[in-house]
Order: C-alpha cells, then sequence, then structure tokens
C-alpha cells in the first residue's frame, strides 16, 4: 500500500479512503483492551520455491516483479499500523488467505480465539476469501468498513453491502473502538 506498491490503483484508493488511519485507530484500541494484533503478509520465498501459479492473478504479480521476499518493503506492515513488540507479524506462503495460507487457523484456536477483526487490502480478492473461510471455520467476523480497500471503489462498497454484510458483522472504525472502549 506505500509508496512502493506495484499496485498502485489500490495503493491510491488505499490512501484515499484513510484506510490507513482508520486501521490505526482500531489497532490501538486493540493494543489498549489486550486484543491480539496480527498482521497477516502474503511472502514468497527465494526464486519462488512452493509459489502459485495456478491463476491469472499470480502470473500478473510475477510479471510487475512483485517479489515479495521477507523483509522486503512491499510485504512489511505500514508502520503507522505496527508491528509493535506485543503485535504478531505471521507471513503465508501460498495461497489468498492468511487463514488457510498459514498456520493463522491453528494459532488463533490455541489461544481462544472466537472473533477476527478484518482489515487491510483487497476488497477484490483476499479480504473476502478470509471472511468466507473465516465463517467456514465458525469464527464471527468484524469488517471494518473504513479500514479496507478493493479497486474500484463502488466496487469495493458493493462486495460490503452486498456479500461480506450477509456473513459479517460490518461496523466503521468508529465503532468498533466504541464498542472496545465501552468494555474495557
Amino acid at each position: 500500500m506505500g509508496a512502493t506498491s506495484r499496485l498502485p490503483a489500490l495503493a491510491e484508493e488505499a490512501q484515499r479512503s484513510e484506510l490507513v488511519p482508520h486501521a490505526a485507530k482500531v489497532v490501538a484500541a486493540a493494543r489498549r483492551v489486550g486484543v491480539p494484533v496480527v498482521h497477516c503478509t502474503a511472502e514468497n520465498l527465494p526464486r519462488g520455491f512452493g509459489s502459485n501459479s495456478n491463476a491469472r492473478l499470480f502470473a500478473a504479480a510475477r510479471k510487475l516483479g512483485m517479489d515479495n521476499l521477507p523483509g522486503s518493503d512491499s510485504v512489511r506492515p505500514v508502520v503507522d499500523i505496527g508491528p509493535v513488540d506485543s503485535d504478531i507479524v505471521l507471513p503465508r506462503l501460498h495461497g489468498l488467505s492468511p487463514l488457510t495460507g498459514s498456520s493463522l487457523d491453528s494459532l488463533l484456536r490455541n489461544h481462544g480465539v472466537r472473533t477476527v477483526v478484518v482489515m487491510g487490502v483487497s476488497l477484490n480478492i483476499a479480504i473476502p476469501n478470509l471472511v468466507f473461510d473465516a465463517v467456514n471455520r465458525s469464527y464471527q467476523v468484524v469488517v471494518v468498513s473504513d479500514a479496507v480497500a478493493g479497486i474500484p471503489f463502488e466496487y469495493g462498497r458493493q462486495v460490503i453491502q452486498h456479500t461480506l454484510s450477509l456473513i459479517s458483522t460490518v461496523l466503521t472504525s468508529e465503532e468498533i473502538v466504541g464498542t472496545w472502549s465501552s468494555h474495557a
């Protein structure tokens, strides 16, 4: 989502919608009330070992030079969001969803987590995939509507309204922060 993004239209939409300030507000509130903050990154092993190649999206990413190597700018969480020492950064090395492409599901279950709060990019693929995976695994899901982005903007809003709202709770950053504050 930063200045070096290989997906400039998505980066521009995330900036225009103020996704980062909204997400920063949510993660700060989560940390204050002891809610674990997990940054799920999409990374590739050196020389693309084990990388997906079964969809046009993956071929397009390679063509754009999206190497997503561990530690590179393209996979680091946005500085304004974290990570801080108490956060967890969990890479996924394959697939489109951090719930099935990493050990996230097992870690959440072992920690007793029953609700996940979803923020980030993009409403085109990764966010819906994550929400469906979480619902299918019996999690309650909250989508923070002003801390997600997709392109074009109108499409992203339609995904929230016509799909994600049917299977998850949709709240703004102010609403989730207020909910946590009232229970702290």
